[in-house]
């Protein structure tokens, strides 16, 4: 036979134990600034300013490889499809012309995103040092 108490003849259950939050013990002191860290030429400047000189030389050298790519790509273009040799541009063989005028919206072209980025990387190094 099973027996199933009958409500309110058993001990009751014990209450729920109160929660807790645990937190860490506030030493009231500041946190340490980067620019201090930086000031003092400490180990942790060497490596907020080594990671910058990092993003910066990165982003160099990808956007000169980029651009000696597409500039490379052209005689390879000519390689293959010897069609787009025979072509004239405005009375100029369109190598001449693809190497004497195309070059430049490339290099213009390069020039800003790399401007554009290393500004940015500068911004996010100084809102680091800043504390922003």
């Amino acid at each position: 036979m099973n027996r199933t108490p009958e409500p309110g003849s058993g001990p009751a259950p014990a209450p729920a134990p109160a929660r807790v939050r645990v937190t860490a013990p506030g030493t009231g002191a500041a946190p340490f600034p980067v620019s201090r860290e930086l000031d003092e030429q400490s180990e942790v400047g060497e490596l907020i300013i080594g990671a910058l000189i990092r993003s910066q030389l990165r982003l160099a050298l990808v956007v000169g490889g980029g651009f000696l790519l597409i500039l490379l790509g052209v005689p390879v273009l000519l390689a293959f499809l010897p069609v787009v040799a025979e072509l004239a541009v405005f009375g100029v063989p369109a190598p001449w012309f693809l190497l004497g005028v195309g070059v430049y919206p490339l290099v213009i072209g390069c020039g800003l995103l790399y401007v554009h980025t290393a500004q940015r990387n500068e911004t996010r190094y100084r809102d680091l040092v800043d504390g922003r």
